[in-house]
């Protein structure tokens, strides 16, 4: 790492998260944590970026942490910090076992929590912003994704409830909710349903990361809290 700003990228093998990466890299030095190691061998290899395997959920809850972690865990300097990894399955209160509630919940709320909460200090220093990315299932009741619609309630209410808690400290929480995207995620929950999958419809990912880079280069005076970011025409009016 330079002197260049750093910023901590989660989920960065996954669309919205490799989009991410390829926005803020010209102008920071990027952490990029993912699972994915044929993805994260071609980040790596990016300029200003740092590509690192991480399984989130059992380093930050379990396990302990991982060389990939701790070297994140460890930085000096954290600028920025988004959370873009998450998982996102079709199940309605019917169906969804006790297992897949904590397993959603883990990874799309409590990792959030937990990584932002050991980055606190060095995030305080900088005077940096955390983006959470969210969803419009965020937004609104979504039957049929009953349990990823949950997750991302309760990650709205993370980052209002953070933006209020560190204001005093100089940190800036902004969360980005994009509609359907154009991802593997969104690929799976269409086919899960029986639905034909059809990319021109979706909102494509580096839309999203433009969002994410205008909430992270805001000025110095300002932090855009809520961005929703919807596709050109909705589904429902298709």
């Amino acid at each position: 790492m330079s002197n260049r700003p750093v910023a901590v990228i989660t989920g960065a093998t996954g669309g919205i998260g490799r989009a991410v990466v390829d926005s803020l890299a010209p102008d920071f030095d990027v952490l990029a944590l993912g699972r994915d190691e044929d993805a994260l061998a071609e980040l790596d290899v990016l300029d200003h970026v740092r590509a690192l395997r991480c399984d989130l959920v059992a380093e930050l809850l379990d396990a302990g942490p991982g060389v990939g972690l701790r070297e994140a865990l460890d930085l000096p300097r954290v600028d920025v910090v988004v959370h873009a990894a998450a998982v996102g399955h079709r199940f309605s209160v019917e169906q969804a076992t006790p297992d897949q509630w904590r397993s959603m919940l883990d990874l799309n709320v409590v990792v959030p929590a937990e990584l932002t909460r050991r980055l606190l200090p060095a995030l305080r220093a900088a005077g940096g912003t955390v983006v959470f990315i969210n969803s419009g299932a965020g937004h609104g009741a979504h039957p049929g994704t009953t349990v990823y619609t949950a997750t991302k309630h309760a990650l709205r209410g993370l980052a209002d409830s953070l933006r209020k808690e560190e204001s005093g400290a100089g940190v800036r929480v902004s969360s980005v909710a994009p509609g359907p995207t154009d991802t593997p995620m969104l690929r799976g929950i269409v086919g899960s349903a029986g639905g034909t999958y059809t990319p021109a419809h979706y909102i494509e990912p580096a839309e999203v990361a433009a969002a994410v880079r205008l909430a992270v280069t805001a000025g110095p005076t300002t932090q855009l809290t809520d961005i929703s970011v919807r596709p050109r025409i909705e589904l429902a009016d298709r």
